[in-house]
């Protein structure tokens, strides 16, 4: 049997292809060094360049191909591709699967190199040790894919060894060959960020899309019309260099600077005096440049936090994510970053775009990855009501792909960055434990929890000294090694990973009727508590501190993901959870009025002060120190001085409540938990200056006294 490819229908597919604007997925089944070999034979024959390949780079099938990693498939977002070649033998993260699937142009082919489909789901797939699903004897999530991979006609399946020249599809041509170009879409987005750019301060635009349409080719061309037009500073900022390449390319097109060597830290110049400038996003933030306007590509890989410092920071700024993101959900990122621009920017405006650009709407391709990442998951819509809840086990292993798409709908509008990866953790993770909640039989809420810890005594005082650390057992690990407690690794936790509940009937207190169910379930199977760990936010915690859970930890780096310092919050079940419950708030409470300053003075103050009043008192007020108070708030007793008894006052029952209701609040927080000096808390608002802001702590430390005698 010949085993060669046949090279004149792959050229002839190929040709086909971009003359439709199409693209394929095809699966390379069987043994790994025959796909190769094969492999080997076809692509130096077909238009591959530029092109990448995830496997070894010894191992490459073609010299043209570069040679990236499984995970780095996020980094080429903003690029196109003509192939790719990936190697699942040598992992399969979905994130990055799916990112080099959007990268594709027209015509091109994207090869995966795999066992034989009826293998997926016991394959062991290399990148489950990443996440700790490397133990699993079955995995659901690539069972899933090879069905839809399985029912799919447009997908091409070859095994070297069965079928090395299968029946190639015959993509019908148009009668006009598909071409790149500007679409009404595009045009009309171009109009509005120069609109945007060229109108009043504070009135930001977000641009969401798809990937493909061209929303960064738009950005480009309205960047050199704003230049052209009398604007002097561009800037663009981005998580990745690369990612704004096509971007810089289209504006040096616009303005007649074609350049194959250009690079997007090349700045564009436009007329006497214009520049369009990428400036990386640290920088930016750092240095603070002046510009007229700023924009912001792949915006739903970015910290909301940092996103606000750049909402703030400059008068024009626009903000670019895609939709349906392979680094995060776009929707989510809309939908959490909404209420901060209602809050600071109401006049905001929202810009789309839904047509293809880089390949035709006729496409099979990306259909099918949306299929296969649930990347269109939408939450079921509600009726007018929501009685009738039901609250009950729930496995997505096992759910239908109508149960499974909506029940990630949920997920991905209540969470800043939900993503395939997220998908297939959910899914694949033996100790995960899910619960839905229906309002009238319909999809409503969604609790996602996973079991943790267990570990042994000798191998738990391992992970305390940081001498060992384990994939998986987020929570129990990072209890054990930060706050030196190694029970809390021995002791079996239920930690809760995701919950969600609609947007439209938010605040009843269905969330709370999920954790009850996981509570419940963490007391019946006799684990030791309940916990959860998310980005810090107000609003968070009192969510968590409603379901009797309290915070246990707060991380001392802020988290990639979210912007936010990583909060972990704890309830105890058995006894020996209630008391390790008791100690790490203890130990958190001791250590607070420390590391506050130090590590957390940037945290929202409201936040800090949250937290400080949900902490157990570790010292009483004494005698002294009542007089020392007396003497700051009626006589002339230095601030400096008295601080230390301020510090040990911040932290007594009730305190917080009557520094909330005060006038005074940020102040207080700022300067006598958080330790910023007067010049700053004048730079922020918190005072006109040392004296009068010293006049205000005294009147609040008077008021403590008169209504806190019990002090």
């Amino acid at each position: 049997m010949n085993n060669r490819p046949d090279l004149s229908g792959w050229l002839n597919l190929q040709g086909n292809l971009r003359a439709a604007g199409h693209r394929r997925l095809v699966v390379l089944e069987g043994d790994r060094d025959a796909s190769l070999a094969w492999l080997g034979s076809l692509l130096p024959e077909l238009s591959i360049k530029p092109g990448v390949w995830t496997g070894p780079a010894d191992d490459t099938p073609a010299s043209s191909l570069t040679a990236i990693k499984p995970v780095d498939g996020r980094r080429w977002l903003g690029q196109e591709l003509a192939c790719v070649v990936w190697d699942g033998w040598n992992g399969n993260p979905p994130d990055s699967f799916a990112a080099l699937s959007g990268t594709l142009s027209a015509g091109g082919l994207f090869f995966w190199l795999m066992p034989e489909l009826g293998q997926w789901r016991s394959f062991a797939d290399p990148d489950y040790r990443r996440t700790g699903l490397d133990g699993a004897a079955e995995h659901p999530f690539a069972a899933r894919l090879a069905g839809i991979v399985a029912d799919d006609t447009g997908v091409i399946r070859v095994n070297p060894a069965v079928n090395p020249q299968p029946d190639l599809p015959a993509v019908v041509s148009p009668p006009v060959a598909f071409q790149v170009g500007t679409t009404e879409d595009q045009n009309a987005l171009v109009e509005d960020v120069v609109r945007t750019g060229q109108g009043r301060r504070r009135r930001p635009l977000v641009v969401t899309a798809d990937r493909g349409r061209g929303k960064s080719a738009a950005l480009g061309m309205a960047a050199a019309r704003l230049l052209s037009e009398g604007r002097q500073r561009v800037v663009v900022t981005a998580p990745e260099p690369a990612a704004v390449k096509t971007l810089f390319h289209h504006a040096r097109l616009a303005a007649g600077q074609a350049c194959a060597t250009a690079t997007a830290s090349d700045a564009v110049a436009v007329g006497d005096q214009g520049q369009l400038q990428y400036w990386p996003l640290d920088r930016l933030l750092a240095e603070r440049p002046e510009a007229e306007v700023v924009m912001v590509d792949e915006a739903a890989a970015i910290p909301a936090d940092l996103l606000k410092q750049m909402l703030l920071g400059w008068p024009r700024v626009i903000f670019s994510t895609t939709v349906h993101g392979y680094e995060g959900s776009g929707r989510g990122f809309a939908i959490r970053f909404r209420s901060v621009l209602d809050t600071e920017t109401p006049h905001w405006r929202n810009a789309s775009l839904t047509a293809p650009i880089r390949w035709a709407a006729s496409d099979p391709l990306e259909p099918l990855t949306r299929q296969m990442f649930l990347l269109d998951a939408q939450a079921p819509p509600l009726e007018a009501g929501g009685s009738g809840v039901v609250v009950e086990r729930w496995n997505p292993a096992t759910a239908t792909d109508e149960e499974l798409n909506e029940a990630f709908g949920l997920l991905v509008d209540a969470h800043y960055r939900t993503s395939p990866g997220d998908l297939r953790q959910w899914m694949d993770d033996p100790a995960a434990v899910s619960w839905r909640l229906t309002c009238d039989g319909v999809l409503t809420g969604i609790l996602w929890a996973t079991v943790e810890g267990g570990l042994d005594p000798e191998l738990a005082a391992q992970v305390m000294l940081g001498k060992r650390r384990l994939r998986g057992h987020l929570l129990p690990q990072s209890l054990a090694t930060h706050s030196g407690f190694a029970e809390a690794a021995g002791q079996y936790l239920l930690r809760v990973v995701r919950v969600a509940v609609n947007g439209d009937i938010r605040h009843r207190g269905l969330g709370q009727k999920l954790v009850n169910a996981a509570q419940e379930h963490a007391r019946s199977q006799g684990l030791d508590g309940i916990g959860t760990s998310f980005g810090g936010n107000a609003g968070l915690v009192t969510f968590w501190q409603r379901c009797g859970l309290e915070p246990v930890r707060l991380g001392l780096k802020r988290e990639a993901s979210s912007g936010e310092y990583p909060l972990q919050m704890l309830r105890g079940v058995s006894e020996r959870g209630k008391a390790l419950t008791r100690h790490l708030r203890s130990r958190l409470a001791e250590h607070w009025l420390t590391l506050v300053p130090l590590k957390w003075a940037e945290v929202e103050p409201g936040l800090i002060l949250q937290l400080t009043g949900s902490l157990p008192a570790v010292s009483s007020i004494g005698s002294d120190d009542l007089r020392d108070l007396n003497s700051f708030a009626e006589g002339y007793r230095g601030y400096d001085l008295t601080l230390p008894v301020l510090k040990k006052l911040a932290i007594q029952a009730g305190v917080v409540d009557l520094v909330t209701a005060s006038s005074q609040a940020s102040l207080w927080t700022r300067a006598v938990i958080q330790g910023w000096p007067w010049s700053r808390l004048q730079r922020a608002g918190d005072c006109r200056g040392r004296e009068p802001g010293e006049s205000a702590l005294r009147l609040l430390a008077g008021d403590f006294l008169q209504n806190r005698p019990d002090l």
